[in-house]
């Protein structure tokens, strides 16, 4: 996928120019993964002439979280992060869909594997960006040979980049066999989640999805995709684990993340799911989500940061 490069960076504390946002080869994040990421997007609603952040309170308080498991403390808030990230998206002025990418990271430039006695960063980046699974309302997926890290090793409710390579082997084997998309089995032999996404199926009329428990992000749409579900579509939704089998005999089955958003998916290893279309209450889904996160619905407007302010009306 090709992106847009950033004029700016938030990077040492300062709004840069993203050509000074800078690290050696010799960084500890770089060389042994000591890192945490966030994603987040902002949605562009032309009517109203405004970007929106969609829970930024919400996804820079993980991002905290996430590096207080490797050990890392920023005097930082996620009240001051959302503010840096304003000011960063007034720098680059974009009037576009974007996706944010802050990262804390070891920055020492040293030679030995720890946690403690290091210096952190934290950076920020946006960039435009709109679709992360091209085939979002068809997507074809497979089961992959490997399984998602378990919490004891690499715990997945922190976004620690080290433990990105297994999504990319994941990624990576499923796209070069022909398919969209890969859903990964936690070591109890259950369905954890995408290679980078949490999942949802509808069997019976009911929605499930696995626990917390079951070695998954604790996504931030995830939660918003449930309330939507419960509050806007009227339906049960059940956290619980799920067989790999049970895929193959469900109505519908989708994916939910920050980069991709709400995608559906039509086929598990060359087996129709349903009736090998989207299904209606994913088609439903994707209606609220959009809604919600292009502030076209006022219920969900608590869930939304305006970036730019707004120009009074001539007197």
């Amino acid at each position: 996928m090709e992106i847009s490069m950033p004029k700016f960076a938030y990077f040492q504390g300062k709004i840069r120019p993203y050509s000074e946002a800078k690290v050696g080869v010799l960084t500890h994040a770089l060389n042994y993964g000591t890192a945490v990421f966030g994603g987040m997007r902002g949605y562009w609603n032309q009517d109203e002439e405004q970007m929106f952040l969609f829970r930024p309170f919400d996804h820079f308080k993980r991002l905290l979280d996430s590096a207080r498991l490797l050990m890392m403390e920023f005097d930082l808030t996620p009240q001051s992060l959302t503010q840096v990230a304003i000011d960063l998206l007034h720098a680059e002025d974009y009037r576009c869909n974007v996706y944010l990418r802050p990262l804390a990271y070891k920055s020492d430039e040293i030679i030995g594997v720890k946690l403690h006695g290091l210096q952190n960063e934290l950076s920020i980046i946006a960039i435009p960006f709109e679709r992360y699974v091209t085939n979002d309302t068809d997507a074809h997926v497979t089961f992959s040979s490997w399984r998602r890290l378990d919490d004891n090793m690499i715990p997945a409710r922190g976004k620690i980049s080290g433990a990105y390579a297994n999504s990319a082997f994941i990624k990576t084997d499923a796209v070069l066999s022909g398919f969209d998309e890969a859903l990964v089995l936690n070591q109890d032999g259950h369905i954890s989640e995408g290679s980078a996404m949490n999942i949802f199926m509808v069997r019976n009329g009911v929605v499930i999805t696995p626990p917390v428990t079951d070695n998954i992000l604790e996504g931030i749409t995830r939660r918003s995709t449930i309330e939507l579900l419960r509050q806007e579509l009227g339906m049960t939704v059940i956290e619980r684990s799920i067989d790999r089998t049970e895929v193959y005999l469900c109505e519908e089955f989708f994916m939910t993340g920050t980069a991709a958003q709400v995608t559906a998916v039509t086929k598990v290893d060359h087996r129709p799911i349903g009736s090998g279309v989207m299904g209606p209450v994913t088609e439903q889904l994707r209606q609220a989500f959009s809604d919600a996160v292009y502030g076209r619905n006022p219920k969900y407007r608590h869930w939304l940061t305006p970036v730019y302010a707004k120009v009074a009306e001539p007197a």
